[in-house]
This record gives structure tokens, sequence and C-alpha cells, in this order.
């Protein structure tokens, strides 16, 4: 899975690199404020996102959720 998002209000690309933290494509760190929605810290603007990627880590890819 893309661990990248859409950024609405920069036009930028988003890139989480953990569960609550991203960083922009300008360079820009983001702090996760819900699942559509990140504060940029750099300039203590709320954004709004296309989405925050969910993390996968802890799920085995070959098991299948659809049943």
């Amino acid at each position: 899975m893309s661990k990248w998002f859409f950024n609405y209000d920069s036009g930028d690309m988003g890139f989480a690199t953990s569960e609550s933290m991203g960083m922009s494509s300008d360079g820009d760190m983001l702090m996760r404020m819900g699942d559509n929605m990140v504060m940029n810290l750099d300039t203590s603007d709320l954004e709004m996102i296309s989405g925050w990627p969910e993390d996968d880590s802890h799920r085995n890819p070959f098991d299948d959720d659809e049943e």
C-alpha cells in the first residue's frame, strides 16, 4: 500500500512517515489531526488532504478481508 496522499490546500503530495506524522513534498513537517486533515508544523495551518494512509504493517498480506 502506498503511503502517499494529496494535500488539497497546498497542491503538494505528502508522505506518511508514521501513524501520526508525515512530510510534504516541499519539506514541511505534517501532524495528522484526522483522516482528512493535517497540521503543517512549519506554518501552523490546518490543511485538507485526500486521506491518511492506513498502516498495514500488522496485517498478513495473504489474508483475504473479503468473505
